[in-house]
């Protein structure tokens, strides 16, 4: 009996029990956004967790972990998060992404994205109303 639990756990590993579409094919498909404007910000600190920005090519589903981080006695107003796929016409996947946003972060596990290069682009607001933003770039194996 031990042996066919091991044996349906380790099947069941590479499979995700529901994974969360966040990127559709389609989407992938529009044409990137470069366009850049600058500005200093001091809003909360934005932090990517997940996929690590020195993660080479992932696979997918891939986690998407988010930390935030207020300052001077702010707090992080989840309400204003905006979480967007840059490409042309912007694709916003905040609804996707609401029920996995805390004050401390955005935590995603199971992500399905279809393969190629994305960038994405993150929005919070703190109760100060200072808003940070920051762009991260990662690539999906076919």
């Amino acid at each position: 009996m031990l042996a066919a639990c091991a044996l349906f756990a380790a099947l069941c590993a590479g499979f995700p029990a529901s994974a969360l579409q966040l990127i559709t094919e389609s989407e992938a498909a529009l044409p990137a956004d470069h366009a850049h404007d600058r500005g200093i910000l001091r809003g909360p600190t934005i932090v990517i967790v997940a996929p690590s920005p020195d993660a080479g090519t992932i696979r997918s589903p891939l986690n998407l972990r988010i930390k935030f981080q207020s300052h001077g006695g702010a707090a992080i107003n989840v309400d204003s998060v905006l979480l967007t796929y840059v490409k042309k016409p912007a694709v916003d996947l905040t609804q996707r992404i609401q029920r996995f946003i805390a004050p401390t972060g955005i935590d995603v596990e199971n992500a399905e994205v279809p393969p190629g290069t994305h960038t994405l682009r993150v929005n919070v607001t703190d109760s100060d109303g200072r808003t940070s933003r920051t762009d991260f770039t990662f690539t999906v194996s076919k």
